[in-house]
């Protein structure tokens, strides 16, 4: 009768959740501990909430737990000055009833893997602040006033809660000398750089064989997947969260809003119909260096739309002056997220890529002349 027996899998370990882990993806007939939220997704991508207990999976969903915190951790808000930091104090927002899909979901879903821990969450939000920072979107001056530290507060607020779904609780200046020695982080650089890339020796060198390319092609797809996947799940919440704008009334600002929309809704459905990145046409593998190309399409592309999250955090907070210059920022965003999807689109480097985005009227059509049949 043993042999019968259905072997249990082990329960999912929760221990350090709410410690060093903020999420874990849970499988049926775990249980999510007291204080925790569980997350529970559909086929469909769509979420709801439940509460802490033994978790049910039904067929094709997806549960995660995660506990609210609060969680701590330092930030490097600028890469060359490693040794300033920012001590951040975050906790995981409450659902907002007025929305169907809560941000900090939706990232548990599309940029997670099955277990989130500070540690990488708070490198995600690191990345974020260093990206906004460098672009100028969020200004952290030296010898900082008040009024700039307040600015820059609610300019941090606001685009880890629209880009994370997270709350500040608090953010202080800290000196991160004692742990972290810049010296030491130049001379690592020094060495990495004067070291020869791997790529500049294989260059040199003899063509790799068949197998070494074959065994770069899974991660290659993968890579193109993760962002595929990014694409598709977060661009149609972004549109959401810029039609749900509140703009002053004003013609020419509503149609620049509406062409806005507009685009977007065009790329989301370019990115929810792109080709395979394996084959170039039926019956023809695309080779690995196109694959490449494409999947490079793909992770630029997600670039952009990590760009378009921080610029509608800045439009929640504009105001009336701003938007113009906003508006135009977001041209730019959505001009490049288009031209990087039609890069991951097109199978043939060497053939001329369609600009969709402009009008019928303005192509010209190659007319014939007529002729009657004698």
């Amino acid at each position: 009768m043993g042999l019968f027996t259905r072997r249990r899998r082990p329960a999912t370990d929760t221990d350090g959740l709410g410690g060093h882990v903020v999420a874990l993806r849970m499988a049926d007939g775990d249980a999510a501990p007291a204080g925790a939220a569980v997350v529970i997704f559909n086929a469909a991508a769509y979420a709801r909430r439940g509460a802490a207990g033994r978790i049910a999976v039904g067929e094709g969903e997806t549960v995660f737990c995660f506990h609210p915190g609060p969680y701590s951790s330092d930030l490097t808000p600028f890469a060359a000055a490693p040794e300033l930091g920012l001590r951040l104090r975050f906790l995981i927002d409450a659902a907002d009833p007025r929305v169907t899909q809560q941000r900090f979901d939706l990232f548990l879903f599309s940029e997670a893997g099955p277990r989130l821990t500070v540690a990488d969450f708070s490198a995600a939000i690191e990345a974020a602040l260093q990206a906004e920072l460098g672009q100028g979107s969020l200004d952290l001056p030296p010898c900082t006033s008040v009024e700039e530290w307040h600015a820059f507060r609610a300019g941090l607020n606001q685009l880890l809660y629209t880009r994370f779904g997270v709350t500040v609780d608090d953010c202080v200046p800290v000196d991160l000398g004692e742990r972290v020695d810049f010296a030491q982080l130049l001379a690592a650089r020094a060495v990495a750089v004067a070291r020869p890339a791997p790529v500049m020796a294989a260059a040199s060198a003899a063509p790799p064989p068949a197998p070494a390319a074959r065994d770069a092609q899974p991660a290659v797809r993968a890579a193109d997947a993760r962002s595929l996947r990014r694409l598709f799940l977060e661009l149609p919440a972004l549109t959401s969260g810029l039609r749900l704008l509140v703009l002053p009334a004003g013609q020419p600002l509503f149609q620049l809003h509406q062409k806005l929309l507009q685009r977007l809704g065009l790329i989301a459905l370019s990115a929810s119909t792109m080709p395979s990145l394996e084959w170039s046409a039926p019956n023809q593998p695309s080779p690995l260096s196109q694959q490449e190309r494409r999947a490079a399409g793909s992770a630029l592309a997600v670039k952009s739309l990590d760009e378009a999250w921080g610029l509608l955090a800045r439009l929640q907070l504009a105001v009336p002056l701003q938007l113009a210059e906003l508006f135009d920022e977001a041209d730019r965003i959505v001009s490049n997220l288009d031209d990087q999807l039609q890069r991951r689109r097109l199978a043939d480097a060497s053939l001329p890529m369609v600009d969709d985005d402009k009008p019928d009227d303005d192509k010209t059509v190659a007319s014939t002349e007529r002729k009657e049949p004698t």
